[in-house]
């Protein structure tokens, strides 16, 4: 799977949280954040579609353009990248470096318990 760029994850968290779109649709959400011209968003999203990170469908006038994974893949993919290469494959450094930069919410930490109880009962 190909590893997507800062600008492909950004078009890929827009059409994640709102569902398929035209280049226009998408380019004018990434307009609220910050200016994009639109020949940029449908040069990227070609690319993104070459790579296989996004599909087109072709059958209306205007292409409709979805994600071709799902975020649990990317993100999978990309913290295996980080922890080979940022953290030589050590997972507890990885999480005390990502627990210890941030406050951590009562939530949050229910679900780590909960985690390491799993991972312990196997």
């Amino acid at each position: 799977m190909a590893k997507p760029t800062d600008s492909e994850l950004e078009i890929l968290q827009v059409l994640w949280e709102h569902g398929s779109m035209t280049v226009r649709e998408l380019n004018d959400k990434l307009n609220d954040q910050r200016r994009v011209g639109y020949t940029t968003s449908l040069k990227m999203m070609q690319i993104m579609t070459e790579k296989g990170l996004l599909t087109r469908d072709t059958s209306l006038r205007s292409h409709i353009y979805a994600p071709a994974l799902q975020p649990e893949d990317v993100q999978s993919n990309i913290l295996n990248h980080v922890l080979k290469t940022v953290f030589m494959g050590n997972r507890s450094r990885m999480v005390l470096q990502v627990m210890g930069n941030q406050s951590v919410s009562r939530e949050e930490l229910a679900e780590l318990k909960a985690l390491i109880k799993k991972i312990e009962a196997h």
